[in-house]
C-alpha cells in the first residue's frame, strides 16, 4: 500500500507549488489558506507512508497480533495538523478581513487553483479506492482530506470570482474562514474516528450482521454461542465466541465444528481472525463465563 502513499505525496507536493504560485500572483488569502492545507496534506501523506510501512511488519514476540493500529496514529495526527492549519487560516483571514486588499491577476490565479484540485480529486478517487481494497483507514483518511481539499478549493474559486465580479474585497477572508470551520469539523472525526479505532471498536453493524447469520444456521443444527465479541484494528478484525455443543460429542467433532465456523465467519469477514472456545452445553459452567472477566463462584466449605 505504500505506493500509493507515494502517489498522495507526489500529489501534494505539486499541488503546494501550484497554489502557492496562485496566491502570490493574486494576493488572495483564500488561495493562502488553500496551499496551508496542501502543506499538511504533504506532512499527513508523509506520515501515512511510514505508517503504512509499520503496518505491514509481521507480528513479532512483543506484538504478536502485529502493527495494523499503527495506521490509526497516522489518521489521527492528520487530524490534528488539520486544526492546526484551520487556525492558521483564520489568523490570516481575520487579519485581511479588517485589512482589505485588492485582488491581482485574479484569471491566472484561479486557472491554477482548478489544475491543483483535479490533480487532488484524481489522487482521491485512486487512494479511495485502494482504501476499499486494503481495509486501510489511513488511506481512506488520507482520501477525504483530499476531497475536502477539492471542496475548499471550489468555495476559495468561488469567492475570488466574486471578488473580482463585485469588487467588494472582504468576501476573501470572509470565504477563508469558512473554509478554516469546514477543516475543523473534519479533523475532529478524524481524530474522534482514530480514538474509537485505539479503544478496541467492535465491527460495524453490516459485518456483525454476516456473523451472526453464520451462527444462526448452525443454532438451526442444534448449537449454542455466546460471548460474541468484534473489534477492528485498521485493515485486520478480531472475532471471538464460545461455541456450546453436546457435551457427549468427541474432541475431534467439536473441533471440527468449530473449524468450520472460523472457516466461514473467515469467508464473510474478510482479513479477520476468528478465536473459538468449545464448551459442553449441559454444564451450567459454561454459561458463567460469558463477561468478559469470569467469576468464579467461592468453593463450598468441607
Amino acid at each position: 500500500m505504500t505506493r500509493f502513499a507515494w502517489l498522495s505525496i507526489a500529489a501534494a507536493a505539486a499541488t503546494i507549488s501550484i497554489k502557492l504560485a496562485a496566491w502570490w500572483l493574486t494576493g488572495s488569502v483564500g488561495l493562502l489558506s488553500d496551499a496551508l492545507e496542501s502543506i499538511v496534506n504533504l506532512v499527513a501523506a508523509s506520515m501515512t507512508l511510514w505508517m503504512l510501512a509499520l503496518s505491514a511488519r509481521p507480528p513479532s514476540e512483543e506484538h504478536a497480533y502485529g502493527y495494523s493500529k499503527a495506521e490509526y496514529f497516522a489518521s489521527g495526527l492528520e487530524g490534528a495538523l488539520i486544526l492546526v492549519a484551520a487556525l492558521a487560516i483564520a489568523w490570516a483571514a481575520i487579519d485581511r478581513l479588517l485589512h482589505p486588499q485588492r485582488l491581482e491577476q485574479v484569471g491566472l490565479g484561479l486557472g491554477l487553483s482548478l489544475a491543483a484540485s483535479a490533480i487532488n480529486f484524481f489522487v482521491a478517487r485512486v487512494l479511495l479506492k485502494a482504501a476499499m481494497r486494503y481495509r486501510s483507514i489511513a488511506l481512506e483518511a488520507d482520501a477525504h482530506h483530499l476531497m475536502t481539499d477539492v471542496w475548499t478549493s471550489a468555495g476559495v474559486v468561488f469567492a475570488v470570482g466574486a471578488v473580482a465580479v463585485t469588487g467588494w474585497n472582504r468576501l476573501d477572508p470572509v470565504i477563508a474562514l469558512v473554509v478554516a470551520a469546514n477543516i475543523v469539523f473534519t479533523g475532529f472525526k478524524l481524530i474522534r474516528r482514530s480514538a474509537l479505532g485505539l479503544l478496541d471498536r467492535s465491527l460495524d453493524a453490516e459485518q456483525r450482521a454476516a456473523i451472526e447469520a453464520v451462527l444462526q444456521r448452525r443454532r438451526n443444527e442444534g448449537i449454542e454461542f455466546h460471548a460474541l465479541r468484534t473489534r477492528a484494528a485498521a485493515g485486520r478484525s478480531f472475532v471471538s465466541l464460545h461455541v456450546l455443543v453436546p457435551g457427549n460429542w468427541t474432541v475431534q467433532h467439536a473441533h471440527d465444528l468449530a473449524e468450520s465456523i472460523e472457516r466461514e465467519i473467515s469467508l464473510v469477514v474478510p482479513g479477520s481472525s476468528v478465536f473459538t472456545h468449545v464448551e459442553p452445553l449441559e454444564d451450567p459452567a459454561s454459561y458463567e463465563d460469558v463477561a468478559l472477566d469470569r467469576i468464579h463462584a467461592p468453593a463450598a466449605d468441607g
